[in-house]
């Protein structure tokens, strides 16, 4: 019993339920972006690309033991037994790296933007607060705004 108590309170730790809860945001965001990617995004540049795909780009390195080379596709390589380099499929995943990159800015920077518009709107009202440092006008060095005496210079200072 002991060890499951242990357990429990190392799970219920505040960085571990943190940790979790921002996995799961990421997992779920992750899958929201995939979805703008392959399903907004990616057919309008199919469509204006001439659909150009190079996921069956491939050399054969070592041909296959059931059927022997030439292969016209991948899957046909591959169900031969053929070892081969999929050169297309790489560069159909850096394609799809720099889209998600682009896509996850712009939904991000919208994210930043309309914070700031929520901001601007209801302002906080910690920020029309005091300051909390003032310049030295000797040394003009940052102190405490309730300083007296300046650190730096140890010049007196008006309250």
């Amino acid at each position: 019993m002991k060890i499951f108590s242990e357990f429990k309170k190392f799970a219920m730790r505040g960085n571990l339920a943190d940790l979790t809860i921002g996995f799961t945001v990421g997992v779920a965001f992750t899958t929201m972006i995939k979805s703008l990617v392959n399903d907004i995004i990616m057919p309008p540049l199919w469509l204006f690309s001439g659909r150009t795909d190079f996921s069956g780009q491939f050399i054969v390195l070592k041909e296959g033991s059931n059927v022997p080379a030439p292969y016209i596709t991948l899957a046909d390589a591959q169900a031969a037994g053929a070892v081969t380099l999929n050169y297309g499929m790489f560069i159909n995943n850096i394609i799809a790296l720099l889209i998600v990159s682009i896509a996850m800015f712009f939904v991000i920077h919208m994210i930043n933007k309309a914070e700031d518009s929520l901001e601007s709107r209801f302002p906080d009202k910690d920020s029309a607060k005091e300051p909390l440092n003032k310049k030295c006008r000797y040394c003009y060095s940052t102190i405490d705004i309730k300083a007296i005496r300046c650190p730096n210079c140890t010049s007196n200072l008006e309250s």
